[in-house]
């Protein structure tokens, strides 16, 4: 293993940077920059990185912790570089499973719900989750229903990427890609010079031309809006920038009223007509009329609109189905089901505690698996069994037989490790990548996307709302 700044490293599992104890091929020009600056250099660009962070106003907030909601976004000096073959695996894999996940949804609230006739998966699994929304049958969607999907990707011990969970209700996180890419440009810019790095800057542009193509029939000149639930919402930093990445409006409920059939926008100048909503906020919070009255986020008699074809919202209402984890381990049959192709990049593997034999084997190996809440998001209620205490462990059985519907367990996946710079210089930290796709007339995948990675030593909890941080992702030409 490399001397200077690697002299103590250490890592177990697979390592994206060393394998059999010397840098892979792809990291050691990138390897020997970073020696050439140095372990008080490295201090002062990684200080240099926090500043820009700061200074950018680039935060993010985290729900009822006791020293305040918004936080400077952790970004790591270290890079996370993926190989042009490997990202052309991972480029296929992921537009496999999303062009399916977009076929099951469309079958399921406008089709002849093929996967669940032909028993691919359980009608009452799908019909019991929080996301299925049942306001939403019979709403054609112009288009896709997945327009923005993050998918979690991991590594196993054998470096094999696996896919974690599936997120497209409304995915986060994709302006500290490009807010990341900026940063690392001004503090590690020699980093770059002995590598073509593919950008991401375009993704603005990308996703705004996404959009238009949603946009009903009747619009020649679409006008595309960001709806957001304000300013207290954990991802609020994002909706602004997206905003003015495309330059469109940032909206609130409030901004918009429906007239005519249509959805048009409070201006200075009178109403302004509506026709693409990318929406930041929960379905249950688009329209008071149809779902919570008192709900002050969304716009009364917006599903109308959407129902009549009047205007478009991305992503589609109802998508948060997928989300629910307990979903998650039928995607590779709904591949063979809709495709006739087997998953180019597999799942991790689950099982369903609502089996009864299933149930059983979870429970005797509660000790040696991951145990997630189906319907929740950001790291929380995640046990992992092997570093659990014993009565963590009593109450996650309990918690299993009084309501197995509710939960997945999963076998326990060390995720691959990165370098990553610490107040100790650099330690090996724990690595997830969500990948961005952006589904319309064409499917892209965003080149690289957000690397998380666990800043607490062993930790495998990546998500930034339980102390993770992030890594810019350097996909190679």
């Amino acid at each position: 293993m490399a001397d200077g700044l690697f002299r103590d490293y250490e890592s177990s599992g697979f390592c994206e940077v060393f394998g059999d104890a010397s840098p892979r091929a792809h990291y050691a020009r990138l390897l020997d920059r970073l020696e050439a600056l140095g372990p008080t250099e490295m201090t002062a660009r990684a200080d240099m990185v926090g500043s820009i962070l700061r200074r950018q106003g680039i935060t993010f907030n985290v729900y009822g912790h006791q020293a305040g909601t918004e936080r400077t976004w952790p970004l790591d000096l270290v890079p996370r570089l993926i190989p042009a073959d490997e990202w052309s695996h991972l480029e296929r894999g992921l537009a496999q499973r999303v062009r399916v996940l977009d076929m099951f949804l469309d079958d399921l609230y406008v089709g002849e719900r093929t996967a669940i006739r032909d028993g691919v998966i359980p009608g009452w699994l799908v019909e019991s989750s929080p996301g299925y929304v049942r306001e939403a049958i019979g709403i054609h969607v112009r288009g896709a229903r997945c327009v923005v999907s993050g998918i979690d990707l991991v590594r196993d011990i054998e470096g094999t990427y696996r896919v974690l969970e599936d997120n497209l209700r409304v995915p986060s996180g994709v302006a500290y890609v490009l807010e990341n890419r900026a940063a690392m440009t001004r503090a590690l810019s020699s980093a770059f010079e002995p590598y073509r790095v593919r950008p991401v800057h375009h993704y603005g542009a990308s996703l705004l031309r996404t959009l238009r193509e949603l946009a009903p029939s009747h619009a020649h000149d679409p006008t595309v809006v960001v709806l957001t639930p304000g300013v207290f919402n954990s991802a609020y930093f994002e909706h602004v920038f997206l905003a003015r990445q495309m330059g469109v409006e940032l909206v609130e409920g409030r901004d918009l009223v429906v007239e005519d059939g249509r959805v048009h926008m409070r201006t200075t100048r009178g109403l302004q007509r509506v026709d693409v909503i990318y929406r930041r906020v929960n379905d249950d919070s688009v329209d008071p009329v149809v779902f919570r009255p008192e709900s002050l986020l969304g716009v009364p008699g917006l599903m109308s609109v959407i129902r009549s074809g009047g205007v478009s919202v991305a992503n589609a209402i109802g998508n948060g189905v997928i989300d629910d984890k307990a979903l998650y381990p039928y995607v590779p049959a709904l591949i063979r089901h809709y495709l006739g192709e087997e998953p180019i990049i597999p799942n991790v593997t689950t099982y369903l505690p609502w089996e009864p034999d299933q149930l059983e084997a979870i429970l005797g190996r509660l000790d040696q698996l991951v145990v997630k809440p189906a319907t929740e998001s950001g790291g929380y209620g995640i046990v992992i069994g092997p570093a659990a205490s014993a009565e963590e462990l009593d109450q996650v059985a309990a918690n299993l037989q009084a309501d197995p519907r509710s939960f997945i367990a999963q076998e326990v996946i060390a995720l691959s490790t990165h370098p990553t710079w610490t107040d100790q210089g650099l330690r090996a930290r724990h690595i997830d990548l969500r990948p961005f796709v952006l589904q319309g007339e064409t499917v892209e995948v965003i080149p690289g996307g957000l690397t998380r990675v666990a800043l607490r030593e062993g930790s495998l909890i990546v998500n930034s709302s339980q102390g993770g941080g992030s890594k810019d992702t350097w996909v190679l030409a």
